[in-house]
């Protein structure tokens, strides 16, 4: 592999720019520039702008030094590396008849109570062996990359108990240092209520705490803990309790919030200064309120609510309220499988009413800025990751207007080829 590589002859470049998450009004503005060039120089961007603009030759110059790969864009359009900020990728097992189940009406809790959801899918995970998991994990990684997903949020939380969950972190630190995409780990123990633990909610967060978390923070097997805060599952005090004490050993803090029911899980999320709080579909107004002013950043799923039958959580509203955005697959065997940007492209823009601008900064900078990672990747411009996508497609915006189709051709990461068409 070249220690160098410039993409010449871009015909668009597309991207957000800053090191935090824009908020509001800002998240339509997107920094566009024709017949582009981007130098990347050992895995970090020095250029990226116009053909001609100030500092190209410079650039130009300093990557010859060493052995370069030039790329001919062939006038397509250049983004950022998508971010995929909320995922439950790593999982064994599949829930083909739950899917119809819910396609004929029944809703997720009644799944749930019927034996199905999140406690079918831990049996599986229970039984899979590292090597299985592993094997499992890099085939949906690849995937990703097709997509022109550079970084991606895993989560545990289908084992349920102390070895699986642990296995599960540990093969997602395997893979990340495997393979191309990032992987930023959350421990997602809290998840659902284990069935040794059937109706004692309360006990099993002390067991989480107690047996689980330590373990998980002193070995740095997560960057974030989160906790499945939902009507019938994990109260408000549980859900309090069990991320204070992930705060108090140092992981960061993401909860899975009003959901399904409005019990005030985003209010918990200001509260605590999490980094996002996300689903959000029930969420009130006030807590989306708080979370605005507590820095909180709102990751809504579109694909989950799609595949449930549900009308999508309000974006539009949220960042007319001043809320940082980020959009996120939410990639899991129940209710959602699906890792699909474009798909996603298609709901932000013709359902929940975004920009194409927005979509596009909340799927890349603000989706790192979710994950603490806007410092170093999420746009394109220099200091930041060599992390980007070239389309098959003359402008950027073609990523909404050709609905529902993948137009990735070249996936690049840390200035290395990675994918691709």
């Amino acid at each position: 592999m070249k220690d160098s590589i410039v993409l010449t002859n871009i015909g668009e470049l597309a991207t957000p720019l800053g090191r935090a998450a824009q908020k509001g009004a800002d998240m339509r503005r997107l920094n566009i520039v024709k017949d582009a060039i981007i130098v990347i120089d050992e895995g970090i961007i020095v250029y990226a702008g116009p053909r001609e603009g100030k500092g190209c030759r410079e650039a130009l110059d300093k990557a010859r030094r060493r052995e370069v790969l030039v790329v001919d864009a062939q006038k397509r359009a250049c983004v950022p590396g998508f971010i995929d900020s909320h995922t439950h990728f790593l999982f064994a097992g599949f829930r083909v008849d739950e899917f119809f189940w819910r396609a004929e009406g029944q809703s997720y809790m009644e799944i749930h109570n019927r034996g199905g959801g999140i406690s079918r899918t831990m049996e599986a995970t229970r039984k899979a062996s590292f090597e299985e998991l592993l094997e499992l994990g890099k085939n949906r990684l690849d995937r990703m990359l097709s997509f022109g997903i550079t970084t991606v949020e895993g989560k545990s939380g289908y084992g349920l108990d102390r070895d699986t969950e642990i296995r599960q972190l540990e093969v997602m630190a395997a893979l990340d240092s495997s393979q191309p995409i990032d992987i930023v780990p959350t421990y997602l123990g809290p998840h659902a209520v284990p069935p040794e633990f059937t109706g004692r909610a309360s006990d099993y967060i002390d067991y989480v705490i107690d047996q689980v978390l330590p373990e998980v923070a002193s070995r740095r097997l997560a960057a974030f803990a989160d906790i499945f805060c939902e009507e019938g599952v994990f109260d408000i005090d549980d859900s309090q309790r069990y991320l204070e004490a992930a705060a108090t050993l140092g992981l960061g803090l993401k909860i899975h919030a009003d959901e399904i029911v409005g019990i005030g899980g985003a209010g918990l999320a200001a509260s605590l200064k999490a980094a996002s709080a996300d689903h959000l579909l029930k969420a009130s107004r006030d807590d989306l309120a708080k979370m605005a002013r507590a820095g909180v950043i709102a990751v809504c799923l579109p694909l989950t609510a799609f595949t449930l039958g549900e009308p999508c959580a309000d974006a539009r509203a949220m960042i007319d309220s001043g809320l940082a955005l980020a959009l996120a697959s939410d990639l899991n065997p129940g209710s959602c499988y699906s890792q699909s940007i474009p798909l996603i492209f298609a709901l932000a823009t013709l359902y929940m009413k975004l920009s194409f601008a927005e979509t596009l900064t909340a799927l890349t900078l603000n989706g790192a800025a979710a994950l603490g990672l806007a410092f170093r990747t999420g746009s394109l411009e220099p200091g930041k990751a060599g992390d980007l996508i070239v389309l098959d497609a003359p402008e950027a915006a073609h990523l909404a207007y050709q609905v529902g189709m993948n137009l990735v051709a070249l996936t690049v990461k840390n200035g290395k080829i990675v994918y691709r068409k």
